[in-house]
């Protein structure tokens, strides 16, 4: 691959019953990215559903793996290897329960947070530097298990404010592709406007 090719991945978990969830943000910004590139070509790759679209001269691979979040690594790692993807050209999606609902923040690597794809992407990669794209969903109420509330779907009052969050969250990850890891930090690292 050339090297105006990047990865766009986003984690989630496949199914129905998860479409809607939290823990499927990183899948609904695939989607939104898809739709504004109008990619073509949906296939069943390194176990995820891969698709292609071009953004201002540059390839971009979009990825939602399909085996389940605790086992994402194993499609990004595939994914990278087979399209010889630099990690400079890879950005990985997914949601953050220590960041606000809301929040966007981008970095160029560092630890899972907790967040099970993450640790299996940093494990099967052997490596925790490379970008990745937060998207913040809150902490649980009250006493709540954060591996129910990952797994519920947004509340009405977020729902209605998502589609902003996802756009803002599509702009950064372009802004990334077209002008660099700085570029979207500094830009999009934050809150969304209400």
């Amino acid at each position: 691959m050339t090297p105006d090719t990047y990865l766009l991945i986003g984690l989630g978990n496949p199914g129905r019953e998860y479409r809607n969830s939290r823990h499927n943000v990183g899948f609904m910004l695939i989607d939104r990215i898809a739709v504004r590139l109008n990619a073509r070509g949906m296939k069943l790759q390194s176990k995820a559903l891969v698709m292609s679209g071009m953004y201002e001269e540059r390839k971009i691979i979009l990825a939602k793996p399909q085996t389940y979040m605790n086992l994402s690594g194993q499609s990004v790692q595939g994914l990278l290897h087979f399209y010889k993807i630099p990690f400079e050209n890879l950005i990985v999606a997914h949601d953050d329960l220590d960041l606000p609902f809301g929040t966007i923040r981008i970095r160029p690597g560092g630890g899972p947070g907790g967040q099970r794809g993450m640790a299996s992407t940093i494990e099967q990669l052997g490596t925790k530097d490379f970008p990745r794209l937060r998207i913040g969903i809150g902490r649980p109420p009250g006493r709540m298990d954060p591996k129910d509330y990952v797994l519920q779907n947004f509340s009405k009052e977020e729902q209605k404010l998502l589609s902003d969050i996802l756009d803002r969250a599509a702009d950064a990850a372009l802004t990334f592709v077209m002008n660099g890891l700085n570029k979207a930090m500094n830009q999009f690292n934050g809150m969304v406007d209400s």
